[in-house]
């Protein structure tokens, strides 16, 4: 008798994980815009949104570009596609709404973005291998 799939389990697909990948996806993705506005002396909620929107816009194309419900939580295959158009995205629309895109800002959320989108991923990738043994 085999043991249950994992919630989060990449093949599986299941509602319930992807709802999960996405809610986990869009709190880190605000918490980075959060985070980024409470570090520069800003207030953090009057301000949010204008911040998130382009990040959390891209992250949706992402989503949708690479199809993240089929596999939403492999690192690779879903995680780095999710992370690239999340940071490229989110700084064409950050530039196209006028907001800064400033070469240390672009490094500062591309390392960021990647250890909180593809990181929680490998994570969960880790405890699935340690699982199975």
């Amino acid at each position: 008798m085999s043991a249950p799939e994992p919630a989060f389990d990449a093949r599986s697909g299941g509602r319930v994980a992807v709802w999960i990948a996405l809610a986990v996806d869009v709190v880190l993705v605000t918490a980075f815009a959060a985070i980024g506005r409470a570090s520069h002396d800003s207030d953090v909620w009057t301000g949010l949104w204008q911040t998130a929107w382009p990040f959390l816009a891209a992250l949706g194309i992402g989503w949708l570009v690479t199809r993240a419900w089929r596999a939403p939580a492999a690192p690779v295959r879903t995680g780095l596609g999710v992370w690239a158009i999340t940071v490229a995205g989110g700084m064409l629309l950050r530039w196209v709404s006028g907001q800064g895109t400033a070469l240390a800002f672009i490094m500062v959320a591309s390392l960021t973005l990647l250890l909180a989108l593809v990181g929680w991923r490998l994570i969960v990738a880790i405890v699935r291998r340690v699982r199975r043994r």
